[in-house]
Formats: C-alpha cells, sequence, structure tokens
C-alpha cells in the first residue's frame, strides 16, 4: 500500500506503534534514528499546513488572524468516520489559536468538539459560502473538488485531491 505526504498521520496505529519498536529498540542499545526522524517530520505537519494558509492568505492580503477558515475532511483517513490522531484536530486547534473562525465539512463526522469548539458539519453545498479559504484535509471520494475550485476563493491542497487542476487560487503542501 503507497503511502503519500500529508496534513500529518492519523488512525490507532501509524502514529503510534513505530514508538514502541523504537522503544524496544533502545532496550538492546540499537537507534532506530529513522523511526525518530519521521515521527518528528509527521508532528510537524500540522504546524506546516497553518503556515501554509497563511501563507495562501498573505497572498491575497489577508490576515489569518479573522479569516473564516473551512476544513474539509476531518476523519484521519478518506471514507471512514474515524477521527482518532487525525490532523485536522490540530490543524483546527491551531488555525483557532491564531484567531480564524473554523467551520467543517465530512460526511462521515457529523459533530465534531474539540479544543472548546462544538462544530457540525456542513453540507457540501452550502460550505463554501462567506469563507476565505478551504482546507482540503481529507480527501473523501464523495467531494465533488471540481465545484470546490469554482466556489472557494482560494484552496489549500493538503491531498494532492486538485493533481492537474491549475488555478491561482490553488496552493499545495
Amino acid at each position: 500500500m503507497p503511502f503519500y505526504p500529508g496534513p500529518g498521520l492519523g488512525g490507532h496505529c501509524i502514529p503510534i506503534d513505530p514508538h514502541y519498536l523504537s522503544w524496544k529498540a533502545r532496550q538492546y542499545n540499537f537507534e532506530a534514528r529513522f523511526i525518530d526522524l519521521a515521527g518528528n517530520v509527521n508532528s510537524a505537519m500540522p504546524e506546516f499546513v497553518v503556515q501554509r494558509v497563511s501563507d495562501a492568505l498573505n497572498a491575497q492580503k489577508r490576515p489569518l488572524n479573522g479569516s473564516r477558515i473551512h476544513i474539509i475532511g476531518v476523519a484521519y483517513k478518506r471514507d471512514v468516520n474515524d477521527l482518532r490522531e487525525s490532523p485536522a484536530l490540530e490543524v483546527i486547534e491551531l488555525l483557532a489559536h491564531r484567531g480564524a473562525t473554523i467551520t467543517y465539512t465530512d460526511p462521515y463526522v457529523p459533530e465534531l468538539k474539540h479544543a472548546g469548539l462544538d462544530l457540525k458539519s456542513i453540507d457540501e453545498k452550502d460550505m463554501h459560502k462567506g469563507i476565505d479559504c478551504g482546507v482540503i484535509i481529507t480527501d473523501h471520494k464523495v467531494f465533488d473538488y471540481t465545484a470546490m475550485v469554482e466556489r472557494f476563493p482560494l484552496l489549500v491542497d493538503t491531498r494532492n485531491a486538485l493533481k492537474g487542476v491549475t488555478s491561482d487560487a490553488i496552493f499545495r503542501l
């Protein structure tokens, strides 16, 4: 199964299990540097996503503070309703901490309570209304990506969901 760069790792095993292997290796005086390095890179990705959102807004002369950001997909992987260790949770928390107003759409996750936020998923046909920037975190197959490009003034694509689409309004990781 191939893995591709994205906004971070999620789920119940990949973000956690390698650390057990690294810990066990240290017990035998073996250093698993690659596992530790991968963990460091993956844990930094949500902050990198937020920086890309800020850069995208700045390119349009808008600050992140006060902007309305819509998260597209919050589950940890495509076409599931599982939020365990989802990178969307940290991205949402970081954006809110920086003063952004957050909304989201995920057909598999109707409600989300995280970091003091109590959010409800917005229907896909309405998700662009009044939004400054959309951020694709989980690339569910049910989303109409063509419509997103037409409707959102700005999109940050963390999953390469808009592969092959060219637009000045698209920012990629």
